[in-house]
Formats: structure tokens, C-alpha cells, sequence
């Protein structure tokens, strides 16, 4: 029945007068959309090659190396997939990278691992906030989290300390099975999915 539908389009010009085999249509081509998401990730990252924001190796590069110590601290998959998707928004949302990244993986990782995304910015800057006029405590406001103190872990072990051009990183290779694994399904289920069921 999917592919059926994603052979079709939507008659409807406004949402106003849309039908069931519209919708049936639409939420189809949401879905394969959604699978195609791992795919279109990976090439966003590419971007990251040309970013380097004046330190001595690219975003690319920090990303793969922060992932990389992930992997070998022994971590677990998603959490290594969100240390390689951390700074995934350097580019596109320079005044608030994090949220950008804890944004687009919400649906598929842990709410322990969304919150660390979402605040790892203003834990990293414990280790700068002071030479640039701002205060280095300013993460002591999430003291009461019960995530304060993997977000800190996170920027100790595997986030401030991975600008460092000799260290040898995998390459994206290794980690896309990973990434396509914990993209498979939402973790808490979508509204998208739900409609799915009911293509059925």
C-alpha cells in the first residue's frame, strides 16, 4: 500500500478541503522522508569540513574525534550518535548550535541524551566563558538537573578536549551503521507514526 501511495500526490490545494486519501498520501511521503533522514544527516555533516571557527581542526574533524572517544570509552550507540551530531548546527545556527542538534535528534534518543545535546554549549563553556566576559559557572543554573552531571562528563571527557589535529580519528564510515540504527525508529513514538498505523 505505501508504495502505491508514493506514486501519487494530494489533490487538495489547501489543508482546508483535504481528504482521507490525501492525507493517506501525504503521510505516506512523510515517512519515506523520514527514513531518508540518516542519509541527509550524514550530508549536513559534510558541511562541518569548512567550519573551523578558528581553532586547529575543523567541526568535521572535532565531531569524529569527540565520537571517537566516545567508542572507545566504551559508551553505548546513542550516545556515541549524539557526540557526533553535537555540533551539528555550527553552521546553520551559529547563536545556539545545541538546540539545534538536540532538536532534530529528539525523537529518536533518550531524554538524558536530548537534555546533554541541548545544554552541552554552556557546560563546554566552563573551560572559556571567562576570557571572553561571561561567567564560566553559568551551567551551575541546571545544578538541580538529574543530567548536570553527564552533560559535565560529556564536556570533560569527549567534547573540550577533541581540537587536537594528531589525534587519529575513525572515519564517518564507521559510524554510519550507528547512525542508521538509532534513526530507525522514534524512541518515544510521533504523531507521524501514529498516522502511519492508520494507513493500514
Amino acid at each position: 500500500m505505501l508504495e502505491d501511495l508514493l506514486n501519487k500526490r494530494a489533490s487538495c490545494t489547501d489543508f482546508k478541503h483535504i481528504t482521507q486519501d490525501d492525507c493517506n498520501i501525504v503521510t505516506a511521503h512523510l515517512l519515506q522522508g523520514e527514513r531518508g533522514l540518516p542519509g541527509r544527516l550524514l550530508q549536513h555533516f559534510e558541511l562541518l569540513r569548512d567550519f573551523r571557527g578558528g581553532l586547529p581542526i575543523s567541526r568535521y574533524d572535532h565531531s569524529l574525534q569527540t565520537a571517537t572517544r566516545m567508542v572507545r570509552a566504551g559508551m553505548d550507540e546513542e550516545s556515541i550518535v549524539c557526540g557526533l551530531f553535537h555540533d551539528l548546527g555550527d553552521v546553520l545556527s551559529p547563536q545556539d548550535h545545541a538546540s539545534f542538534a538536540a532538536l532534530v535528534l529528539k525523537p529518536y534518543v533518550s531524554e538524558k541524551n536530548h537534555w546533554v545535546l541541548k545544554h552541552h554549549e554552556i557546560f563546554q563553556g566552563y573551560y572559556y566563558y571567562h576570557l571572553a566576559g561571561f561567567d564560566r559557572n553559568a551551567r551551575d543554573a541546571y545544578r538541580d538537573s538529574p543530567y548536570f552531571d553527564a552533560c559535565a562528563e560529556f564536556c570533560e571527557r569527549f567534547d573540550q578536549n577533541s581540537f587536537d589535529p594528531d589525534y587519529d580519528n575513525l572515519p564517518l564510515e564507521e559510524f554510519e551503521p550507528m547512525v542508521r540504527r538509532v534513526l530507525a525508529t522514534p524512541v518515544h513514538g510521533s504523531t507521524l507514526q501514529a498516522a502511519a498505523a492508520n494507513l493500514g
